[in-house]
């Protein structure tokens, strides 16, 4: 558990300093990242962790209701990021324009974040005593995927805020912890009795959702004309086959 929580802490660090190394990355190259991690991810949450929350559940209508409650709950909060977890880099900047969004703040900003961070961290929580019978380092590389644009979004964002390095760097040590106590909380709750089957029947499922919604974004926001191109093609095809190959691995 510690290698994952180094891991993710590590992860979204590097993202966010980027944008101190590479001040102005190509438009086009940062969206075909981000489709080849979108469609990693989308591809994860469907050969893996659907088939493991769905089961041999008695009643898998409700978990699907969860992963729709988790599907909604990302919207909400993208109500106060405007996408910063997918990698959009230029709706917040471009809401404080209007007069009429009152609802971005650097704060609500990080808050709605480590949310969501948390619970990335705590969708990797898998003992094996628990009867769980895949590793969960396809859903890390997943989770790592998304962190990293989200944490060089995040960067962007607090620099052009702020002015002030030293608080924009404030803000994302909190955002790279925010996983990693998500991981250990879980693990907390884990030891209590029922923890397992609330991470089953709920936690797991609402981060489904979230990630099949942030998936499905990034695909169309970077297509919203829906014009076909072969690059964005590739990438998304290239994401997909390495998720099958890392579930393939565990």
């Amino acid at each position: 558990m510690l290698i994952y929580a180094l891991i993710l802490f590590v992860s979204a660090l590097a993202g966010g300093l980027l944008v101190l190394k590479i001040r102005n990355i190509k438009e086009r190259t940062f969206k075909l990242l981000l489709v080849f991690a979108g469609s990693y991810l989308f591809s994860i949450t469907i050969i893996h962790l659907l088939p493991e929350i769905m089961g041999g559940r008695e009643r898998p209508e409700r978990i699907g209701l969860y992963v729709l409650a988790g599907f909604f709950l990302q919207l909400f909060l993208e109500y106060f990021t405007s996408g910063v977890e997918h990698g959009h880099l230029h709706g917040l900047e471009q809401e404080k324009k209007h007069s009429h969004s009152h609802h971005f703040t650097p704060l609500t900003l990080l808050v709605a974040l480590c949310i969501h961070a948390l619970m990335d961290g705590a969708l990797l929580v898998h003992p094996s005593e628990a009867g769980h019978s895949h590793d969960s380092d396809a859903l890390l590389a997943g989770v790592v995927l998304h962190k990293m644009p989200a944490a060089f979004a995040l960067m962007s964002v607090l620099t052009h805020q702020f002015k002030s390095l030293k608080k924009a760097m404030g803000m994302l040590l909190i955002f790279a912890v925010a996983s990693p106590v998500g991981l250990y909380l879980s693990e907390y709750i884990l030891t209590h009795e029922g923890g397992w089957n609330s991470f089953t029947d709920i936690i797991y499922p609402l981060v489904a959702g979230s990630f099949l919604h942030i998936s499905a974004t990034i695909f169309i926001e970077n297509s919203p004309e829906h014009n076909f191109n072969l690059h964005k093609l590739i990438s998304s095809l290239t994401g997909a086959l390495l998720a099958v190959i890392a579930e393939l691995m565990a």
